[in-house]
């Protein structure tokens, strides 16, 4: 991404409803998982705030994140409180089996990562029955303007999801969208007319819009738990296993 959309992330990490349900959504699924010792790595780590979260939940486990530009790696590793390092998610400079987890949080639709590399560099270092978590945007035809600020180039349906995590040899446990309950009102605003100077939609929004938009995805939270399944939502997360 540009160096000032790390600066809006780093902003609006922790007082932004968006950042705070996309973190929630990955502690979620990795707590409810089956997991294996070892280390994780957050593959693509933008400014730290996923590593922090991560280490609230497992704070005795050790946690490495991974950006391919320095002010990002930085900031992440004073924010996620864990070593980071600069590197390529398509080239991973790490040891085979060196990890028991990878978190991929928005990267795989990015222009400058080839989706299939990247699960095949994952692959090679998780452990055997280690974890690969993604996040990825739902739906081509909603790319807009966001996209373009942050160099998305392409968004995913849950099958085309499923196939991509098979073919690079996982087992796929989960593949579901969120951002459900909010869906609407999402593609109200990434389709409406905008100029090419637009800015991108990291920006937190008034406190009690804030508020309630993240009590919304609050509620899908706790209605996921129940086991409830959406058709359709602005993100999908998918868990699978090596």
């Amino acid at each position: 991404m540009e160096p000032a959309e790390y600066d809006r992330m780093d902003r609006a990490e922790d007082g932004m409803w968006w950042y705070r349900a996309l973190h929630a959504n990955l502690v979620d699924a990795w707590a409810c998982a089956e997991r294996v010792d070892g280390a994780i790595l957050d593959a693509g780590c933008g400014t730290g705030g996923l590593l922090r979260a991560l280490g609230a939940l497992e704070p005795a486990r050790v946690r490495i994140g991974l950006d391919r530009e320095p002010c990002a790696a930085r900031r992440a590793a004073d924010k996620g409180g864990a070593p980071t390092v600069v590197g390529d998610v398509d080239a991973l400079p790490f040891g085979d089996a060196r990890f028991a987890a990878v978190f991929s949080a928005d990267v795989l639709y990015h222009r400058e990562v080839d989706a299939r590399r990247a699960l095949a560099e994952t692959f090679r270092c998780l452990r055997p029955g280690g974890l690969v978590l993604v996040n990825v945007p739902a739906f081509d035809w909603l790319a807009s303007y966001h996209d373009r600020r942050v160099h998305g180039a392409r968004r995913f349906t849950r099958s085309q999801l499923h196939a991509l995590l098979s073919e690079a040899g996982f087992v796929p446990l989960a593949v579901r969208y969120w951002n459900s309950l909010l869906f609407p009102v999402m593609v109200a605003r990434r389709l409406r007319p905008a100029g090419a100077d637009a800015a991108s939609d990291v920006e937190p929004p008034p406190r009690w819009l804030d508020r309630t938009l993240g009590a919304v995805c609050r509620l899908e939270r706790a209605l996921c738990a129940l086991g409830v399944r959406w058709p359709a939502g602005g993100s999908l997360l998918a868990v699978a296993r090596k």
